[in-house]
């Protein structure tokens, strides 16, 4: 079996084919344009690669309702000429496969659960944090939808103390998206995180945000496994800082063996920079079995 997959990124698309047991086979990369042009050339690329169903894990935010008659559009994404796209549709015209589709750290979750750092695990929370932050939550052996889809980069943050920084999201200020993501991070410092040297007080800023972050993940979903990927997760000296934090926040009152070793509950990807591609396979090979 040969599916098709997209992780749809904001920055940029990737996309592959793969077989059944999550080996990807082929993948090309190239800048996420507009809409139309972009969905295009996805499409050409699996031209006579005979897929034989889709899977899309997409930047969003996203209508992830089968009931909605605009199920598979993005919707109200800053990024220019994408709001209110049928992403789904016109790939599905193009394509004529049976398709899945949900938000790409929701299929980065799936991915990491089906062959990952959760493997064996009913349950993993996936944050993404690059260009902007995104939360996949998967629970119960299955991916998190409701009302819409998990936003958790656009919760509020308890300011860490030395913090003036305004925030940068266009819709939330000092969300954590605002605080933590990759423009936030150059913004307060003037560079982006692949310049600041692994001393600079940024980091302490950092872990401090995406630590509240975890903590709640912790309290309100109760994962068995937290995945922290992206672009900033990179600078690797995030982790202890991250790990010391979310345990001084939690200060014992979740009794759980699991929490005892940190190093092993807020992990980076197994998959690493291929769990948005593996995780928009299998949604693909969801899909393919109805």
């Amino acid at each position: 079996m040969i599916i098709g997959a997209i992780e749809a990124g904001g920055t940029k698309f990737v996309c592959g084919i793969g077989s059944e047991n999550g080996e990807i086979l082929d993948r090309v990369s190239f800048p996420t344009e507009k809409p139309e042009e972009t969905t295009e050339r996805a499409a050409e690329y699996f031209e006579g690669k005979n897929i034989e169903a889709l899977g899309v894990g997409s930047f969003g935010p996203l209508d992830l309702d089968p009931q909605s008659d605009t199920y598979g559009h993005v919707t109200t994404t800053p990024k220019p000429g994408w709001s209110h796209y049928d992403l789904l549709g016109h790939l599905k015209k193009k394509l004529n496969v049976p398709a899945g589709f949900d938000t790409d750290v929701n299929a980065a979750a799936f991915g990491e659960a089906r062959w990952g750092a959760a493997r064996g695990l009913d349950s993993c929370v996936y944050y993404t944090v690059g260009t902007g932050i995104g939360v996949g939550v998967y629970v119960g052996g299955r991916r998190v939808h409701g009302l819409v889809h998990p936003e958790g980069g656009h919760v509020p943050m308890r300011r860490h103390p030395d913090d003036t920084f305004a925030g940068a999201c266009p819709y939330h200020g000092d969300c954590l998206e605002g605080m933590a993501a990759g423009p936030a991070i150059a913004k307060r410092w003037g560079q982006g995180s692949d310049s600041l040297p692994e001393d600079h007080p940024a980091w302490e800023i950092e872990a401090h945000y995406l630590a509240e972050a975890v903590t709640g993940a912790i309290l309100l979903l109760s994962p068995k496994k937290i995945i922290l990927g992206g672009g900033v997760m990179h600078q690797s000296q995030l982790f202890p800082l991250i790990r010391s934090k979310v345990a001084r926040n939690l200060n014992g009152y979740v009794a759980s063996a699991v929490l005892d070793d940190m190093d092993r509950y807020i992990v980076p990807p197994a998959l690493g920079d291929n769990a948005g591609l593996a995780g928009s396979l299998a949604l693909g090979i969801e899909a393919a079995q109805g």
